[in-house]
């Protein structure tokens, strides 16, 4: 199963991300996705101004383990993991700071609030989406109980590991980890606070101070633990909060993200094609020179000129032979190669693509998910939209994801980030002026923004089924403005 999501990165990126779910049930997982994406033609994007090493240069790729899913109440509960993960590392680590232990002792620890961050965030889009109106009091309710007792929990845990044993550089991966969960606590709280306010009102003034009271214990107990907390007049003070962020979050999902060795995909068999090619092209000079000698002698004008015009024969020959050859291995192989692995362990591959394909190459199923206008369909016989075809497959071991995780790990997630900076090189102006009447002085002048449109189609395959979903992107000079999606 592949879940999708695409959305605004920053001001001129956009993100898609993909999740490849393995069945439990099935050893060896494929996937294919295809994403295609219509550009305008009068941003001159083409194979000639826009080349492979330009589109993956703009593009950024992470991939990583998808986040084991647990309920924020089974966290808080000690009886079950991943506390009871957490606790037991805690222990063996102060018993024996072997080196087994203590890279068991980083692993929890990062992966408990890897855990906990993504329950958190799940945990609040259920409390504003719960169709259940009745029960949303309930819901923050629970959320602010048990962010309570997981803080409180996890904290105390910092008592099994102050001992002798345990060097000062390991105490601050637990540091590292509670500073990180005050943060998500602060964080996700404040943003159940703004959605309640938003679409909730009732719910929000008969729930603020509590959450305010959650959001004030964390503010307190960073300021007691010396954790950098925002400040309002302080413009070095917060710059450095946000680095801070940065780096804990990196810390804490590093276990997460997959070594990946990259390579182009079809070496071999492009240098064993290459090299029948170049034999083919010497035995032609060979047969030349050999019939010239035979009739002409060794050495005479005549053989000296087919010697001169074989060899520039064999270098066309073996040339174009090469150019043929090329362009049926772009149809039939990928431009790379990666191979995924964790604990250097590999898990499986991915293999990814980049052409510009000629209208009429594409599948009609794409082009009716484009669902172009009249007056767009209208000028597309001149050739107004540019397609580019990105396509990935990806194969996973379900057997090594399992050997390598005691957590439920569902499969990988690929966060893919477009930068559209070269896109927007020769966009006209985003101001433009617009006209209309006025009593007093005949017209006035209004500003206009001009905006362009870039369609995107997922191409999913589900099995033996495809399925697809069509997102927009209105952007200009100044950036992306927003992103659209419509049902497929």
């Amino acid at each position: 199963m592949i879940d999708e999501n695409v959305k605004l990165h920053d001001k001129f990126s956009i993100e898609v991300k993909v999740g490849f779910v393995a069945k439990r049930k099935q050893k060896i997982n494929n996937f294919a996705l295809n994403i295609w994406f219509f550009i305008p033609n009068s941003l001159d994007i083409n194979r000639f101004t826009y080349s492979k090493a330009n589109f993956y240069r703009d593009l950024t790729s992470h991939i990583r383990l998808i986040t084991p899913s647990y309920l924020l109440r089974n966290i808080a509960d000690q009886t079950i993991p991943p506390f009871i993960s957490l606790e037991k590392s805690f222990k063996d680590l102060s018993i024996a700071p072997t080196r087994t232990n203590k890279a068991n002792y980083e692993y929890q620890l990062k992966m408990f609030v890897s855990i906990l961050k993504s329950s958190l965030r799940e945990e609040v889009s259920h409390a504003i989406t719960s169709k259940l109106g009745d029960d949303r009091d309930f819901l923050v309710q629970s959320y602010i109980s048990n962010a309570k007792t997981i803080a409180l929990k996890f904290r105390s845990l910092q008592w099994i590991i102050n001992a002798p044993t345990v060097s000062n550089d390991l105490l601050d991966y637990f540091l590292f980890g509670d500073e990180f969960i005050s943060n998500l606590i602060e964080f996700h709280t404040f943003r159940l606070l703004q959605l309640l306010k938003k679409q909730y009102p009732h719910n929000y003034s008969r729930l603020k101070p509590q959450l305010l009271e959650l959001i004030h214990q964390e503010i307190n107990y960073k300021e007691e633990k010396g954790y950098l907390n925002v400040e309002k007049k302080s413009k070095t003070n917060n710059q450095e909060l946000v680095f801070r962020l940065g780096m804990l979050k990196k810390y804490a999902e590093s276990h997460l993200f997959l070594d990946v060795k990259k390579q182009r995909d079809g070496v071999w068999t492009e240098q064993i094609l290459f090299s029948l090619v170049a034999g083919l092209s010497m035995i032609f000079a060979t047969i030349v020179a050999f019939s010239f000698q035979q009739k002409y002698g060794s050495f005479t004008m005549p053989m000296f000129v087919a010697l001169v015009v074989s060899y520039m024969l064999k270098d066309r020959i073996k040339e174009l032979g090469r150019f043929y050859l090329a362009h049926k291995m772009n149809k039939r192989y990928f431009d790379h190669k990666i191979k995924i692995s964790t604990h250097d362990n590999e898990i499986g591959w991915i293999k990814e693509s980049m052409d510009f394909i000629p209208e009429h190459n594409v599948p009609n199923d794409v082009l009716k998910q484009r669902d172009r206008s009249s007056i767009l369909e209208a000028n597309n016989r001149a050739g107004s939209e540019r397609i580019i075809l990105y396509r990935t497959m990806m194969q996973l071991n379900r057997e090594s994801i399992d050997a390598n995780s005691e957590y439920p790990i569902a499969g990988v997630n690929e966060i893919l980030r477009l930068n559209i900076s070269n896109l927007i090189q020769k966009m006209d102006n985003a101001e433009f002026p617009l006209y209309y009447p006025d009593d007093d002085e005949g017209l006035k002048t209004i500003s206009g923004e001009k905006i362009y449109y870039l369609n995107l189609i997922l191409q999913i395959q589900e099995e033996e089924q495809w399925g697809y979903k069509r997102y927009r992107v209105v952007f200009n000079r100044k950036g992306i403005q927003k992103i659209e999606t419509f049902d497929s």
